[in-house]
């Protein structure tokens, strides 16, 4: 199920359902610990003596946020008996605190005695062995632990704390869990449990006839109970109420620090930019590292998820990122880069939020038993590729300058070494969706513009030397993918070539919508035949051909794949690749007309976010429904990029018709 809800601040993440269910809590990293492990943490409501959970159909749910805010503006409605509830969430900037605010509306003009329950169920450290759940009497608070994580949780009806609750056994032998307990409006005392635990208690007030009562829930989390209790103070100091006020202040003040023209751009399309930009900050970790994404549901799928740091996604969100004014909040990005780069130069296949490596698939033999490197060389070139754009951003070049040694120099030098002395290419390594092996088009293109980046950081820093053989190195790749890469027979370059014996290849000619990275990262420019004869082929080939639209990874994608019928669904609508399409008709734009072509597929992004402004990896080639995992960061960053050029793009063109 995706994730309608994102709260976060780089220590803590927490992912709410459509529902209003906490699904997922990460801590202290964002994607590493998952302490719920998708498991719903369920709210339930007694209405004058009738029970249900805020999942069944007795509820209209409404998701949503404040606009240009990370606290949450929900609404569930039970017609039947006149109630609703105003729900918002956030998690604070700094503390790692979660504050619910209930405001619960009486529609009636009868008195009504409301009960909300609350149900917790985590696994900490993710495993169910060895947790306990208590409830302390001298706080009303009930705790959660294992080791060194520690859960408080915390609830007010007005003045009212919880009046009922329970710990028990869950997902073991015959126990579904205390959310049973609950459905009969009361709950069993039972006040510790230990083992596959889970909790659930209650608190109760009157609302009057048209009358607005408050319930406050709260979490604080750490590595200690006094850490926990800690928190805890600081809240019920401050005031549950006014805690969320200034959580949802900051984050306005946050997102609003820069602004892009609007040009012609509407309040959805605005609204959405800066929705991605708040996403982007609750996957991005403190320390810098950059998490692709948080849904853990997506391991019903491969049993492995996304809650890692890819060093490609990472620079192309970073770069997005900075682009967009907001480069202060990735630097550290570049930082954590430097200090996982191999001896050899080289970044590995993906990271998990500490920094230790992830999980891969990627082996270090090859079919005939010789060995390989299992990378992905472009998400080494990239970074460098990022990180000159970060520079163009902001012009710090003393931040330039703390890392050119240690990230610039041995990743160039990598990338000059790892080529093909007979082809002017690239090595073979995986390509960007790590599914095959060979010399791509993306990947040589990505290799160009690390060197390129290089070339200029070289510039900047006053080493010619160093600059000229990046600078050759990237003109060497450059000749390679025109006469490897580019196929007279169909007009247009290829995905890829894989090698044979004595140095023959074979093409792969599959259309391909990576391709765009041919004059995305500067080889060639847009307007280049080539590259246009490429692309409009790319579209025409790639778009779905179904009342969902879009354009596909490439032909034939399996990835999800809900139809055969190539023909007219070569693969499910990814955002990202047809928001690449867009960017190829920005960067050929010589009139403000020419860009409704982009400014409609940036509409088409927007049309399929969740109402909460979430954007997902792909969607369902007939229903439009999300695919994979939701949010994807990437498509984020990419939503952002593309807007943020068409604005500047918009604006000059602009100018330019008016001078005319």
């Amino acid at each position: 199920m995706p994730r309608h809800l994102v709260l976060g601040n780089g220590n803590l993440l927490i992912n709410i359902d459509q529902y209003l269910q906490i699904r997922d809590i990460y801590f202290p990293y964002v994607g590493q610990q998952n302490h719920v492990q998708g498991h719903a943490n369920r709210l339930g409501a007694s209405i004058n003596g009738s029970f249900s959970w805020l999942s069944s159909k007795d509820w209209e749910i409404e998701p949503g946020y404040h606009t240009d805010s990370l606290v949450t503006l929900s609404f569930a409605r039970n017609k039947k008996e006149g109630i609703c509830l105003k729900i918002e969430d956030g998690v604070h900037q700094r503390e790692n605190m979660l504050m619910r605010r209930i405001s619960v509306i009486n529609e009636t003009d009868e008195e009504k005695r409301i009960k909300l329950f609350f149900h917790q169920d985590l696994s900490i450290y993710e495993t169910e062995v060895g947790d306990t759940a208590y409830y302390d009497p001298h706080h009303s608070v009930i705790i959660h632990y294992k080791k060194n994580r520690y859960f408080l949780f915390h609830a007010t009806f007005e003045e009212n704390v919880m009046n009922q609750y329970t710990t028990g056994v869950k997902r073991f032998l015959s126990a579904e869990g205390t959310w049973k307990d609950a459905e009969d409006g009361h709950l069993q005392v039972n006040p510790i449990a230990q083992g596959s635990v889970d909790s659930t208690f209650s608190v109760e007030g009157i609302v009057g006839p048209y009358d607005t009562r408050h319930v406050y829930y709260s979490l604080t989390v750490g590595k200690s109970r006094e850490e926990v209790f800690a928190l805890f103070d600081y809240l019920m100091e401050i005031g549950p109420s006014l805690t969320l006020d200034k959580i949802d202040v900051y984050w306005r003040r946050w997102v609003n620090k820069t602004k892009i023209d609007p040009c012609n751009l509407s309040d959805e399309l605005l609204d959405l930019y800066n929705r991605s930009l708040l996403i982007i900050r609750t996957q991005t970790n403190e320390n810098g590292y950059i998490i692709a994404a948080n849904d853990s549901d997506i391991q019903h799928y491969n049993r492995d998820h996304y809650s890692y740091m890819w060093p490609r996604d990472g620079a192309l969100i970073a770069a997005a990122t900075a682009r967009a004014g907001f480069h202060g909040m990735v630097k550290n990005f570049y930082r954590r880069c430097a200090e996982v780069l191999t001896k050899e130069g080289y970044l590995h296949h993906k990271y998990n939020p500490d920094g230790s490596i992830g999980s891969s698939w990627h082996p270090m033999v090859d079919k005939d038993g010789s060995s390989q490197l299992p990378i992905q060389e472009d998400e080494t070139a990239l970074v460098l590729w990022a990180f000159w754009e970060h520079y163009k951003a902001t012009g710090d070049i003393e931040f330039a300058q703390s890392l050119y040694r240690s990230l610039v120099r041995p990743s160039a030098r990598f990338l000059l070494q790892y080529m093909h002395p007979e082809l002017d290419l690239p090595m073979p390594s995986y390509d960007l969706w790590e599914e095959r092996r060979g010399i791509f088009t993306f990947s040589s293109s990505a290799v160009y513009g690390g060197l390129m980046a290089a070339y200029s950081f070289a510039t900047l820093f006053g080493e010619d030397d160093r600059a000229e053989r990046y600078k050759n190195g990237a003109e060497r790749i450059k000749r390679g993918m025109e006469k490897h890469l580019y196929d007279e027979g169909t007009g247009r370059f290829i995905r890829g070539i894989y090698l044979l014996d004595d140095n023959a290849y074979k093409k792969d000619l599959t259309m391909e919508s990576s391709m765009y990275a041919l004059f995305s990262f500067g080889v060639f420019s847009a307007d280049d035949e080539r590259v246009i004869r490429t692309m409009r082929q790319m579209e025409e080939d790639l778009s779905v051909k179904s009342n969902v639209g879009g354009i596909a990874r490439y032909t034939n994608d399996y990835y999800f794949q809900q139809t055969h019928d190539v023909a007219r669904v070569p693969g499910n609508p990814w955002l990202i690749c047809t928001l690449w399409v867009a960017k190829w008709y920005i960067q050929r734009a010589k009139t403000v007309s020419d860009l409704e072509k982009p400014h409609e597929f940036l509409r088409w992004v927007q049309k399929h976010s969740f109402s909460t402004g979430v954007l997902p990896e792909q969607l369902h080639p007939f229903t439009g429904e999300a695919l994979s995992v939701a949010p994807l960061t990437w498509s984020h960053a990419t939503f952002v990029d593309v807007l943020n050029e068409y604005s500047t793009v918009y604006q000059k063109l602009s100018q330019n018709s008016l001078a005319r």
